[in-house]
């Protein structure tokens, strides 16, 4: 299996060793990139990649490498610290480039078909809302399954972490391993994306904007193909 590690920070603190721990216990090829180092730009809100092409974004080719490896990868890991009870800002700033990815514009069709977890740690709070922020962007995406981890660490590095917690962080790695191992061969999406994939492909019939009409029509998905059959 090939996965993905999107690492909302450059230094590797307890979210990096977290997320690097699992990636490892699936098992196969592992590209990781880190943020802002890897990629660090504004979306500038032009427009262009809903109304032209995303290859006319500013920041396309720097941005190019990951959006490759994401669409390779059978599982993609968004991993990001608490900051102020949210994701980092270089992770928005990263998700934010793929809005004209989202179901209600052109998604891509190989997230139908993959599995990615959310990563958030914290010294106390903030974990639920931090991976909200990249879960959203999961679903709206259509990823088949999203899977969410976040721990109050209680310390400021990995080393510092109670040996209590690091067995839980084991525990829970080992476990959320096996079930991605486990249901790589037949995933597929479940209901609430589905129904909102079937909602969107009623409002492509006769949409607002031309380049989405069109990738619906291209694909079929206006008549009775899915992307994840």
């Amino acid at each position: 299996m090939k996965t993905v590690i999107i690492h909302g920070q450059s230094h590797q603190g307890s979210t990096y060793n977290i997320a690097h721990k699992l990636a490892e216990k699936i098992s196969g090829e592992i590209t990781e990139f880190f943020l802002p180092k890897d990629f660090g730009q504004f979306c500038c809100g032009c427009n262009t990649c809903f109304t032209v092409t995303e290859t006319k974004c500013p920041h396309y080719k720097k941005l190019s490498p990951l959006t490759k490896a994401m669409d390779e990868a059978d599982v993609i890991i968004l991993a990001s610290p608490v900051y102020v009870y949210h994701a980092t800002g270089a992770m928005k700033a990263f998700l934010d480039h793929y809005g004209y990815r989202w179901m209600v514009h052109r998604p891509e069709v190989s997230m139908f078909k993959k599995q990615a977890v959310c990563i958030s740690t914290a010294a106390g709070a903030g974990m639920n809302s931090t991976n909200k922020d990249m879960a959203d962007n999961l679903f709206y995406w259509g990823v088949a399954k999203i899977y969410n981890f976040g721990i109050a660490v209680a310390a400021t590095d990995f080393d510092s972490i109670s040996e209590c917690k690091k067995k839980k962080i084991e525990s829970a790695t080992s476990s959320l391993a096996k079930k991605i191992v486990n249901r790589a061969p037949k995933v597929k999406p479940g209901f609430k994306t589905r129904a909102f994939f079937f909602i969107m492909h009623l409002m492509q019939k006769n949409g607002y904007n031309p380049k989405d009409v069109e990738y619906w029509k291209d694909h079929g998905w206006t008549e009775n193909k899915r992307p994840w059959k």
